[in-house]
């Protein structure tokens, strides 16, 4: 069966959904965009989702496509016709089509929204057991990062670049120090405590990295919010990194050097562990 995909208004078989090449968003990357969970046939974290998007587009001064009540049941509606059970939804609202032209469009142009699934293990990844290599690239990217912008060339060449180094993510690096992961949110363990940038305009404020924290705090797992040296990473107890599709995610390499003895953290485990929980009950109900 193929696909369905939701393209403004109107969901179409994979083949057949197409946007205007005066679509901002293909034209100057002008939109943002998010990815939500699913598992057991359930959107998980949806409000965390959409807490961040409504950030982002109101930082672009980009209009909501909709009420917040009807793209929620977009979703709903492209995961049912999809038979989702387990994966995510990919979402982005664009500033719509309009003549090529650097300044936003005339007021009441039509934001554009479209959104895909996509079937993923995100339970039972077997990197999971057996963690993940990371490579650190230069971090190109502009200052305002804690926007979730569609615009994503700086992250798609830190990726290939850890695919050519046969690793499974970019550590980007700023100033000598770790900024974020090119699509998930990096951290490292010292003595038992957690370290993490804080954040800024300088890193995305990753949903899992949010509920991680929170997670520490509420389980009494010491917790530092500063940058962290490519240096530190090395030396530390362990690292693990964060995002929608990998959850929590031990590092076990970083540039070719062991870390935690080349195995999954008990700190990274833990987190893991209780994340799953988390978001299974969610799913549940």
């Amino acid at each position: 069966m193929s696909r369905i995909v939701y393209v403004n208004g109107t969901y179409f078989a994979q083949e057949d959904a197409k946007v205007s090449v005066f679509d901002r968003g293909f034209v100057f990357g002008d939109g943002v965009y998010e990815v939500i969970p699913v598992l057991h046939g359930r959107i998980v974290e949806r409000g965390h989702a959409l807490e961040r998007l409504n950030r982002s587009l109101g930082e672009i001064a980009m209009a909501w496509p909709c009420t917040q009540d009807e793209f929620c049941q977009v979703l709903e509606e492209l995961r049912a016709r999809n038979e989702l059970q387990e994966g995510y939804v990919y979402l982005q609202v664009t500033r719509g089509v309009a003549e090529r032209d650097f300044a936003f469009p005339a007021a009441g142009t039509p934001s554009s929204f479209v959104a895909w699934t996509a079937a993923k293990k995100l339970i039972d990844n077997p990197l999971a057991a057996t963690g993940v290599k990371v490579v650190t690239v230069p971090d190109l990217r502009w200052k305002r990062r804690d926007i979730k912008s569609i615009n994503l060339l700086a992250q798609c060449l830190a990726k290939q670049k850890a695919a050519s180094a046969g690793a499974f993510e970019g550590w980007m690096t700023e100033d000598g120090v770790v900024t974020e992961g090119a699509s998930s949110s990096a951290y490292i363990v010292k003595d038992g405590a957690i370290i993490t940038r804080a954040l800024s305009t300088s890193i995305l404020p990753g949903i899992r990295r949010k509920v991680i924290l929170q997670m520490a705090r509420e389980h009494g797992i010491a917790l530092v919010e500063r940058p962290f040296t490519v240096a530190e990473a090395l030396a530390a107890d362990e690292a693990f990194l964060s995002s929608a599709t990998t959850l929590v995610m031990p590092v076990v390499s970083i540039d070719g050097q062991s870390v935690a003895g080349g195995r999954p953290g008990p700190v990274a485990q833990r987190l893991r562990a209780m994340y799953v929980e988390m978001i299974l009950q969610e799913a549940a109900h």
